[in-house]
């Protein structure tokens, strides 16, 4: 499994999101605290169909980190893309981690 370099990890504040393309798909890379922890799903909102997600809040529920639809807030696990609300629409979660002050994450 080959790790993608994305970003350097100051390129994302704390407790927001990001969006990079890797290998043809948008993915949202979240850093939730200043620690050089970081998540990586689908951008694409599938009850939409919108790349959406990357601007979404970060939310915790049941000591689990989820991120919240800027559209109608439906809430994605981020580290399975589960979906809380309805399971029919989890999305892809990808390997995330930082080397060396830098992103990566795998395709």
């Amino acid at each position: 499994m080959a790790f993608t370099k994305v970003c350097n990890i100051e390129d994302i504040i704390p407790g927001t999101g990001v969006c990079a393309l890797v290998e043809g798909e948008q993915v949202a890379i979240f850093r939730p605290t200043q620690a050089e922890e970081v998540f990586a799903i689908s951008n694409m909102d599938p009850f939409y169909q919108s790349n959406v997600l990357s601007r979404g809040l970060i939310v915790e529920h049941s000591d689990e980190l989820w991120v919240a639809s800027p559209l109608k807030k439906q809430r994605f696990n981020l580290a399975t893309g589960i979906c809380m609300e309805d399971q029919q629409f989890n999305i892809k979660a990808y390997k995330a981690r930082v080397v060396k002050g830098y992103v990566e994450i795998t395709a």
